[in-house]
């Protein structure tokens, strides 16, 4: 982000945008010179989790017709409006909290707060997906989304109190950022283990729509700043946060789990009957 930044600068964001473009595609290009298939293929172990995944597997209408499909796309919206949002509407808030060009020292690095800001939230938003994956594989989807969620909570609260502070705004927006980028790895995760993975492409892709449906929803913010302030704009952030994390948890948990199991249950009683009556 930096050196794009110094170079729009300097030379306009033509001149950048068509350097590091052209630079991107003769990395990929040189890259996949090496790419090999394997030279044989052995079968993958699967690991033992404690996740309620569904052994049945769900066409795209039958999904559609599923109330925990709907319940899940709509925490997506949530949770993807208020990231969107902040995403576009970070460097107005900076300029608006008159901390956009103060110097901000971290780490040995100082940089203007904004740039320090933009560069921070990629690198976070881009471990944190990875990184969140793992946690969900070990304590659950809906356990990590009630605690992502509620960071990006805490953290737009944090913004709302103190993001006047150069070095509070830069870290609250890192972290922030750090937990609103698993929506895009947890999501599809649950969306395999709760309809099946014959047909996930498909039916996650029906789930990603909500983030077409939640940039809908990104215009507001400005409508709402100009008329009550960002006050308000992070009040209705936090608000959004918290009700997707309590809505992961004490929602989507039970009914998914209800999902599974009642689905699975009359595939499983015949076969345990036929055993019975041999």
């Amino acid at each position: 982000m930096v050196p794009i930044a110094s170079m729009i600068a300097s030379s306009g964001y033509q001149s950048a945008f068509f350097t590091f473009g052209i630079g991107q595609g003769l990395i990929v290009f040189v890259l996949a010179i090496f790419l090999r298939p394997p030279t044989h293929a052995a079968p993958a172990r699967k690991k033992q989790l404690n996740l309620p995944q569904s052994k049945i597997d769900y066409t795209p209408p039958q999904v559609l017709r599923t109330p925990i499909f709907w319940i899940m796309y709509l925490v997506f919206v949530m949770v993807a409006s208020g990231g969107l949002m902040t995403a576009a509407q970070i460097a107005p808030i900076a300029h608006d909290f008159k901390i956009a060009n103060e110097p901000v020292t971290l780490a040995g690095f100082q940089m203007a707060a904004l740039t320090f800001a933009i560069s921070l939230d990629r690198i976070f938003d881009g471990f944190g997906r990875p990184v969140f994956g793992w946690i969900s594989d070990t304590i659950g989807r809906e356990h990590t989304m009630f605690i992502a969620f509620g960071t990006a909570a805490l953290m737009l609260l944090t913004l709302s109190n103190y993001g006047h502070n150069p070095i509070v705004f830069v870290l609250a927006t890192a972290v922030y950022f750090g937990v609103f980028g698993e929506i895009y790895s947890l999501f599809p995760a649950t969306s395999g283990d709760t309809f099946g993975s014959k047909y996930a492409a498909t039916n996650n892709g029906m789930l990603y729509t909500a983030k077409g449906t939640a940039s809908l929803l990104v215009p507001l913010a400005s409508l709402v700043s100009a008329k009550y302030g960002w006050q308000a704009v992070f009040v209705i952030g936090v608000a959004l946060n918290a009700t997707a994390a309590l809505l992961a948890l004490f929602v989507i948990k039970p009914l998914r789990r209800a999902f599974i199991l009642g689905k699975e249950a009359p595939v499983t009683k015949p076969a345990a009957q036929d055993v019975r009556t041999a």
